[in-house]
């Protein structure tokens, strides 16, 4: 009897040092562990909000968004204060040496190109921030894999993105182009001109691009993996402005019922098509040109030359990651570059003309091609200063994970350090007094010659974590410009309204109206 007491009393005592230990954890990670981090940041001369409990700065960040989002900006205004305006408002109030709260993170802003180059070329100390699991569905593959994981699939990756595969890609991007300009020319009135909103047709014409290019098919046969990955992207967003509680991704909320049965319907349409890719090399079927048939090509080598160590290749799974991230990524950049290309040649009708001439000196009329494309000066040089401009991403951040000294700073294990892109793009002690202004002639000389500091161009960030399809972008950006320039000049419709917003990347939100006249 006397023993069933103490095992009673012992159980009694285990449970309640176990409640006790999770009311620490608890304590600490909604209240101790910010508070501490709070301070050590304010000790080395930060500033920003105090910490609110749990929520931070999410609620007043989701209000300030929703705000500007509520109403258009002119042509001749910064676009920063819509496009980022929490980030805008912390500056103003704080400083460059600012902080923010996303939950129960603080998230510090770098624009010293020393430290942002550090940050960029440390990737074993300064790691991609753990993600809302919610955001996981989108944000996936490579772009978020750390350490030997990286390393192997950024080595298969890459055999799909050299330029010698790249330019036996130039075909799929100009028959892609080529129905792009057919519609348009079918559009055009009597007269020789239209206007129309040029942004849906520019996504129509990167996805199809990717479609031909990843996977050998044309948009049509992709089309509702599209129709889903937007869906998907609109829901993550939902889900980063919103604070995240461990484990409630398995709560059947509507936003996450939706973000499941989205990522499945994606899943199964990629796994088939893989699949059948995987019977056909199975079945001696030579592997085709595209990104994935090189990408399963690849793989299948990195397993047969190291399948005795441990992470070998990837598995199907990581294939379909990869996928989802060609297919994201993969048309989302470049079909953003290109709408604020024209958007900009639009209003700036003097680089426009500069550029046909170019264009018509290097093709006349005739089919563009992989080593004219690289002839191209004046269009890369626009390229490049869109870049700058309206960068697709608008900034980038890390996690520090432990304690590390980055230049005079001490960062303490636990925040996130942001470098805001679009700001360090136009700020005018890396640009000049003109930072302001769209100048294409600034990169006549390359990056190297353009600004201060090459730290201060990253629109496809910077050191070993440099994104892997920026060729693929450059190349596909200009064939789609040279052929538009080829057959049509453009001006701002009337009707266009100037409303830059971010959806994961920055778009026109109104869309893009563009009057078309024929050449």
């Amino acid at each position: 009897m006397e023993l069933q007491i103490s095992f009673g009393g012992l159980a009694v005592w285990v449970a309640l040092a176990a409640t006790l230990v999770l009311a620490w954890r608890i304590l600490n990670w909604v209240w101790l562990k910010p508070k501490k981090l709070e301070r050590c940041l304010r000790r080395q001369g930060f500033s920003g909000n105090p910490y609110r409990l749990l929520i931070g700065d999410l609620k007043e960040m989701s209000n300030v968004i929703n705000q500007a989002k509520s109403k258009p900006i002119n042509l001749t205004d910064d676009i920063l204060p819509r496009v980022s305006p929490f980030f805008c408002d912390m500056m103003q109030k704080y400083g460059k040496n600012s902080f923010m709260w996303l939950g129960v993170v603080p998230r510090v802003n770098l624009t010293n190109p020393e430290h942002i180059k550090e940050v960029f070329t440390k990737i074993n100390d300064f790691k991609k921030p753990g993600l809302n699991p919610l955001a996981k569905y989108l944000l996936t593959g490579l772009l978020f894999h750390e350490g030997e994981k990286w390393v192997t699939h950024r080595r298969i990756i890459n055999q799909a993105f050299l330029l010698e595969k790249l330019k036996n890609m130039v075909p799929a991007f100009y028959k892609s182009c080529s129905d792009l300009i057919s519609k348009w020319d079918g559009l055009v009135s009597v007269e020789g001109w239209c206007e129309l909103d040029v942004w849906p047709y520019l996504t129509d014409l990167t996805r199809d691009v990717i479609s031909r290019a990843a996977f050998g098919s044309s948009y049509q046969e992709g089309r509702r993996i599209f129709q889903l990955q937007d869906e998907l992207a609109e829901l993550t967003v939902q889900a980063l402005l919103s604070f995240y509680i461990p484990g409630w991704r398995f709560v059947p909320t509507k936003l996450n019922k939706r973000l499941k049965q989205v990522d499945k319907e994606i899943q199964v349409s990629l796994r088939g098509i893989i699949s059948k890719r995987e019977s056909a090399m199975k079945a001696g079927e030579v592997a085709k040109n595209d990104l994935l048939g090189i990408l399963l090509e690849a793989n299948s080598k990195e397993i047969q030359e190291h399948g005795d160590k441990k992470n070998t290749g990837m598995s199907i799974d990581d294939v379909i990651k990869e996928c989802k991230i060609f297919y994201f990524a993969g048309q989302e950049t470049t079909s953003v570059l290109l709408v604020w290309t024209m958007v900009l040649l639009a209003q700036h009708t003097n680089w426009q003309s500069r550029a046909r001439e170019e264009v018509l000196q290097v093709f006349g009329k005739n089919k563009p091609d992989f080593d004219g494309l690289n002839q191209l000066k004046v269009v890369t040089m626009i390229l490049y200063e869109v870049l700058r401009f309206y960068p697709p991403v608008v900034g980038l951040a890390r996690l520090v994970d432990k304690e590390i000294r980055l230049g005079d700073l001490v960062l303490p294990a636990g925040v996130e350090v942001a470098m805001p892109t679009i700001e360090i793009q136009r700020d005018p002690t890396f640009w000049g007094e003109d930072a302001g202004e769209f100048k294409p002639e600034r990169f006549a000389e390359g990056v190297s010659k353009a600004t201060k500091n090459q730290v201060a161009f990253s629109p496809f960030s910077l050191g070993p974590r440099i994104c892997i399809g920026q060729n693929f972008a450059l190349i596909e950006a200009k064939m789609a410009l040279s052929m538009i320039l080829q057959h049509f000049t453009f001006e701002l419709s009337p009707s266009y309204t100037h409303a830059p917003y971010l959806v994961i990347t920055m778009h026109p939100q109104h869309g893009a109206h563009l009057i078309l006249r024929k050449i």
